[in-house]
């Protein structure tokens, strides 16, 4: 959030919330009219929940018994004392308002707001009285107010089913293809009188760079009010080291009829900070003061560039900090509940460990959410995380009039100002699939001429970041191709969205692409056991139950998720094994389309899955559920993400290179181990291949000899008998590194999908054992068992385990320990293991 003064006196005691005018059920008519509690801040849905007026929004099918509240305007008000303190100037600041509303105080109007993005501040002076003081925020209610807008200026392109393009509201909350429609309305960030004398510190841009002697610079930009007079304001910036040293301290002044002032601050022999992967992160505190007003807050010094210059194969995107390439192993992010005033700092943290744990390295905020709260991009500046900030613009066309343009604007400079000293944040991104829906999506005749938003991402954004933080890369949008008359989402240019899988094709054609960045592309699962049980209640449960397609959103999702698995996997004949299923297959494509598209680094430069977290219980692309538990996906991608990464792929020798048809790729016709070293320490050192039988028996074997440079990677071609099988049915290659600290795990080719192996569903023994804090799991394999996962959140909600996904070869041993408070047998956490072997019911 913005940064809140000292001097800020917030609001927040003595709310009620009213409804206004909308479809409100009778049994809530006479409460909502006399008013019930309100936190704030908060919003309206949790208000009614609190008060029992609602059942929870998430459960069974309460989603479509509560659109009213959508549809419904809604009046907070509270009385607050107030009395004369010395103070020149007594300004409201609301800093969130979600979204349209008019904003009283003692029964006079104070302004009217259409911005949930941005703060608002007003001298609110000859309103206060000394005493009781009267606040109300009426807010329009959002569903009929984006149509009404629709209706009015003209409708606009978009997705989904509401007119969530009109207004400049989070776009998810009217409902996405894996989000719930709970359009609202709430005070959602802190509201409050804010009373000061002299100069009040109006924003702090602390800019940083690294010259070539390795001297930190750190240009903090300060801008000040005045609440009277137009004296000079002395400011001193002062820089505390991440070791404690001594602090360094610079001064200036804003001249008298002037505003803003720039203080530098040079930083000799300046301690650089690095994403995770790369060195560590040290974070200076910096403190500034203008007057008696005060700021503070962290910044990293670093460079950063991204390369998107055109070379043989089209144009790359390479990201490079400190002038070192970064390849970006990430994922998307959304809001992480669909009330955002319940994502806190904990939930926050969570993510970012679940970034962490699965050897991430970038979190893409997706511009259908928000700006999110500081305390992500505190964390992220921390642990290292790269941040990759869309602005708020997503699959839809935009207005360009005056009004929409100077909110656009508003919103904009607030947050590029307020994002700004984070390390982290190393790309600002000015829309999601805009750009490439002008083009794809069938907007020219809709659109009659009319603007379709391209004026914010080639004039607007990319001229409030050259002007306020100019230190950052700015893409147009994702897709992009950086390039005139080039499509948005060519392979050959810039970034792509990969979506023909998941929607038609099978996950095999994500080895067709040779894209240079990807910045989304993923496919759906379900959520835990335990997370979907929780919510849906059809008897018995189905796939195509009614509940279960409340919380299924993508069109014709459940259909894609059967199609997914066609050819991979056996049909289930359980609904657990449905669950089962479609969580394994989710994870094999991905684990699938992520190792193809490392193992052509340096061509491609990165991969963003969609999506890292959920914002309710829901069938989604999510490795993480909303109630935190990491889905069979979350574990593969810890392993494909892996810094140093094993992974065999078909390659074509250059006989097949030189027999090509002219235009033609050429047919693979070997099978090469690649091995991608994104670490600074080189790799030399061997592997043994063999192919083996599911019972162990060796039929082939060869020793490879490899030597990876750090920060690259090399192919090294597999013999022929080695990779060639006798019977796929049966046969497993298997590739182990001699050195077991190498940083490489094993990899497996296997010869057909679990759908055509003769698996064995018994080939696994489980030893079950209670240890301190919870259970130990000794898994041995009789023969070759894929994908060993363990389903702990069947026992205990609350259980999480040490691995999962993991195959083994005949002979091979493995432990998992599953963390648990349950005093349940530990047997019952051994039968909740599965693997992909006992779907196929084959000896």
């Amino acid at each position: 959030m913005t940064f809140v003064p000292a001097t800020f006196r917030p609001l927040h005691d003595g709310w009620s919330v009213t409804a206004v005018e909308g479809p409100v059920p009778d049994d809530a008519v006479g409460a909502l009219a006399a008013g019930i509690p309100a936190v704030v801040p908060g919003e309206a849905h949790l208000d009614l929940l609190a008060a029992g007026l609602i059942a929870d929004p998430f459960d069974g099918d309460n989603e479509a018994a509560q659109q009213w509240i959508g549809d419904t305007s809604w009046r907070f008000a509270t009385t607050f004392e107030w009395a004369p303190d010395g103070e020149t100037r007594h300004d409201l600041v609301a800093y969130g308002l979600d979204t349209v509303a008019r904003v009283e105080l003692n029964g006079v109007v104070v302004a009217t707001t259409q911005n949930m993005h941005r703060s608002y501040r007003w001298d609110v002076r000859p309103l206060l009285r000394a005493g009781a003081n009267t606040l109300t925020v009426t807010f329009a209610a959002p569903v009929p107010e984006a149509a009404a807008r629709a209706e009015r200026n003209g409708a606009l392109p978009r997705v989904n089913h509401h007119e969530y393009n009109q207004l400049r509201k989070m776009a998810c909350s009217f409902g996405w293809d894996w989000g719930i429609d709970v359009a609202g309305a709430g005070i959602w960030k802190p509201i409050g009188l804010d009373s000061w004398s002299g100069a009040r510190i109006a924003a702090v841009r602390p800019l940083v760079d690294v010259d070539d002697d390795g001297v930190g610079l750190l240009t903090a930009h300060v801008e000040v009010e005045r609440a009277t007079g137009d004296e000079a304001v002395p400011v001193t910036v002062t820089l505390t080291p991440p070791s404690g040293g001594a602090a360094l301290t610079a001064t200036a002044v804003v001249p008298a009829g002037t505003t803003s002032t720039a203080v530098v601050v040079r930083v000799p022999d300046v301690a650089v900070w690095w994403p995770v992967g790369h060195g560590d992160q040290p974070l200076y505190g910096v403190d500034v003061v203008a007057g008696d007003a005060s700021w503070a807050g962290r910044v990293g010094f670093r460079t950063v560039a991204v390369d998107t210059s055109d070379d043989a194969a089209g144009a790359g995107f390479v990201l490079r900090v400190n002038g070192e390439p970064v390849e970006v192993r990430g994922v998307n992010w959304i809001p992480d509940h669909a009330f955002l005033t319940k994502v806190t700092r904990e939930r926050y943290a969570r993510g970012i460990d679940d970034a962490l744990g699965a050897n991430v390295n970038l979190l893409r905020v997706w511009g259908g959410g928000i700006y999110e709260d500081d305390d992500l991009y505190d964390l992220a500046d921390e642990a290292g995380i790269l941040v990759w900030q869309d602005f708020l613009f997503a699959c839809a066309a935009y207005a360009e009039d005056a009004e929409t343009w100077a909110e656009v604007e508003a919103e904009a400079r607030e947050n590029v100002t307020r994002l700004s000293p984070h390390p982290s944040l190393v790309i600002w991104n000015g829309n999601n699939e805009n750009t490439w829906g002008s083009v794809d999506w069938g907007w020219g005749g809709r659109l009659a001429g009319r603007a379709w938003g391209d004026g914010y991402y080639t004039r607007l954004l990319p001229g409030i970041l050259a002007e306020l933080d100019p230190t950052r890369f700015y893409s147009p949008a994702s897709p992009f191709s950086f390039g005139p008359y080039r499509h948005p989402n060519d392979e050959r240019f810039g970034t792509m969205h990969v979506w023909d899988v998941w929607n038609r094709a099978d996950y095999t054609v994500y080895r067709d692409y040779r894209p240079r960045f990807v910045s989304e592309f993923g496919f759906q699962a379900p959520p835990a056991w335990s997370t979907l049980t929780a919510v849906v209640h059809d008897q018995p449960l189905d796939p195509f139950g009614p509940q279960m397609l409340v919380h299924q959103k993508a069109n014709l999702g459940n259909k894609k998720l059967e199609r997914g698995w066609q050819g991979h996997l056996p049909d289930p004949t359980s609904i657990e094994d449905w669950h089962w299923t479609t969580q394994l297959n989710q994870a094999h494509a991905i684990r699938f389309g992520i190792a193809h598209f490392r193992s052509l680094t340096p061509h491609c430069t990165g991969a963003v899955l969609w999506q890292l977290n959920d914002n309710w219980p829901v069938m989604s692309w999510a490795a993480v559920d909303h109630a935190g538990h990491r889905k069979p996906l979350w574990f593969a991608l810890r392993d494909v993400f892996s810094p140093r990464l094993a992974t065999l792929q078909p390659r074509a020798s250059q006989h097949a290179i030189d027999t090509a048809w002219e235009g033609l790729a050429p047919d693979p016709d070997i099978t090469a181990l690649v091995l991608v070293n994104d670490t600074a320490e080189p790799f030399t050192g061997t592997f043994t291949a063999t192919r083996q039988r599911f019972d162990g028996t060796v039929l082939a074997t060869a020793t490879l000899p490899a030597a990876v440079p750090a920060r690259g990677a090399v192919d090294v071609v597999l013999p022929a008998d080695v990779a060639t099988f006798d019977d796929a049915a049966c046969e497993v290659v298997v590739v182990t590194p001699d050195d077991a600290d190498s940083g490489f795990a094993t990899a497996f080719l296997d010869g057909a999908d679990v759908v055509g192996q003769a698996l064995d569903p018994d080939a696994l023994t489980v030893d079950a054992h209670a240890v301190d804090g919870g259970v130990e799991l000794r898994l041995t394999a009789r023969s070759y068992v894929r994908d060993v996962f363990v389903h702990a959140d069947k026992v205990d909600p609350a259980a999480r385990t040490s691995a999962g996904l993991m195959s083994l070869p005949a002979g091979a041993s493995a432990t998992i320990v599953v963390d648990t408070a349950s005093d349940a047998a530990p047997a019952a956490f051994a039968g909740t293991v599965r693997t992909a072997n006992d779907l196929t019911g084959k000896g």
